[in-house]
């Protein structure tokens, strides 16, 4: 199972799996290539590592390495030549597809740096996290643009200016305000619909889970991760206050540690995009798991297959709609 951003983000536990999930029944259109905002000029962006990066002209030949920025070079109306595991990106990311055209460059984790090299990129996109080492065997061949990818002090800022970030590198700076201003206004109109159904300051909790051997493993999405935040601009509160890391505000737990979860408003939302839905199958007959006041008050969300809980504002919107459904259905 492959889940996540791509190194063990939690400092709660050991390590922890990576992964995601969730879509509506409209994929949100990407923008369109045409009209586009690009300099006809060089253009340098300086990139989270504080690197100026620069270009003879706006990149166009672009390789992915991560499946948020993948969504966001496609939503900005550059498809990639290349992607890491672009099957798996099919699989958990929905809001902006990709062509059968792009080449697979090997996994996230693995990226192939001659399969890479071989496309005769601009630009390679990829996230800090990824380390030092990848990055200078890739700048031998071809200039490479490092975003921040999680930030849990200020995770939307974070995903804005990675977004500005690459729009810049590539032209698409017009389409980039667009892209934010939708995604602002989809939140700005699900604060309201929340509102109006009576349901502002009502609690929810976010998880993704998994089997590890007989016992069932709990990813709780704490206060700074992108999901959260996305929730409390909509006016609730995230019930989940136990122990997350510092990236991504991810936390692990047990099917006993969610007895915290008592409160009689809480909804609790879930990812299950790779078929496997522990929380519906896995725990069907565990006691604890069927005591919780959200499970027998039917307050259980599976979310949409293909919702990317670490994408860019597209993936963002969608989240947005489902929770808002939620609460107003």
């Amino acid at each position: 199972m492959i889940r996540t951003p791509l190194t063990a983000v939690v400092a709660v536990a050991a390590a922890l799996l990576l992964g995601a999930c969730g879509t509506t029944e409209e994929t949100p259109t990407p923008a369109a290539a045409g009209g586009s905002s690009a300099p006809a000029g060089p253009v340098s962006v300086t990139d989270s590592r504080g690197k100026t990066v620069s270009l003879k002209a706006p990149a166009t030949r672009v390789v992915g390495l991560e499946w948020a920025e993948i969504e966001m070079l496609v939503g900005l109306g550059v498809m990639p030549v290349g992607a890491a595991d672009p099957k798996g990106y099919g699989t958990w990311v929905t809001a902006a597809k990709l062509d059968a055209s792009v080449k697979d460059v090997g996994t996230r984790g693995e990226p192939s740096v001659d399969s890479i090299v071989a496309l005769q990129p601009d630009l390679v996109v990829m996230e800090a996290e990824r380390g030092s080492t990848l990055v200078t065997q890739i700048e031998k061949y071809v200039p490479v643009l490092v975003t921040k990818g999680a930030d849990a002090k200020d995770q939307l800022g974070r995903m804005r200016n990675d977004l500005t970030m690459i729009a810049t590198a590539v032209g698409k700076t017009t389409e980039a305000q667009a892209l934010l201003a939708d995604f602002d206004a989809a939140l700005a109109a699900g604060k309201k619909a929340i509102a109006d159904a009576g349901a502002a300051g009502q609690q929810f909790a976010f998880a993704d889970g998994w089997k590890d051997g007989s016992k069932i493993a709990i990813r709780m999405f704490g206060k700074g991760s992108q999901v959260s935040e996305i929730g409390t601009q909509l006016g609730l509160k995230n019930a989940w206050t136990g122990e997350a890391d510092p990236a991504w505000g991810l936390g692990q737990t047990d099917v006993e540690g969610m007895t915290v979860l008592k409160a009689q408003d809480v909804r609790f939302f879930y990812n299950a995009s790779d078929g496997v839905d522990v929380f519906a199958d896995g725990l069907a007959s565990n006691a604890i798991w069927k005591s919780l006041p959200f499970v027998q008050q039917q307050k259980l969300h599976k979310m949409p297959d293909g919702i990317w809980t670490f994408g860019g504002p597209l993936s963002g919107k969608q989240y947005v709609d489902a929770m808002v459904k939620a609460y107003t259905a």
